[in-house]
């Protein structure tokens, strides 16, 4: 074996180049005319088509998170001690409610039912109701 006879076990693939010449000639195995027979064409995507179809504005489904908070009534507050501290969080921990999106949702809290411990609410929206619910009970809202 000699120097000169050693070839590449992968040797470099070269990218096949239409309308050079050689056996493809005329049309270069493009067919006949049409988009596709041009030079430099490129089809759309189909994606961008998907893409143009989904509603721009307008609400569908792309919603904040405060545009629907997570709803607790007063009556579910009854299973915390007296005296404790009411938070999203505090919330999520006694699996009242659930994250959305990975994300700790908005809370408001419903005057619907009866309370009758001292609680001190804080991060959470609450309804007029629930509001003088709490504080009848001797609670407050921060």
């Amino acid at each position: 074996m000699q120097i000169h006879n050693i070839t590449r076990e992968h040797p470099n693939s070269t990218k096949k180049r239409v309308g050079r010449g050689g056996k493809r000639g005329k049309t270069s195995g493009r067919g006949t005319k049409g988009q596709k027979a041009r030079a430099g064409a490129k089809l759309r995507p189909e994606l961008r088509d998907l893409i143009k179809k989904i509603p721009k504005q307008r609400g569908y489904r792309f919603h904040s998170r405060s545009a629907h908070p997570e709803v607790v009534n007063v009556s579910v507050l009854e299973s915390f001690n007296s005296g404790e501290r009411v938070t999203p969080t505090v919330l999520l921990n006694k699996n009242i409610i659930r994250k959305r999106d990975g994300k700790l949702p908005q809370v408001k809290i419903l005057g619907g039912g009866d309370l009758s411990k001292k609680l001190e609410i804080s991060k959470c929206e609450v309804s007029e109701s629930a509001k003088k619910k709490i504080e009848s009970a001797g609670g407050k809202v921060v």
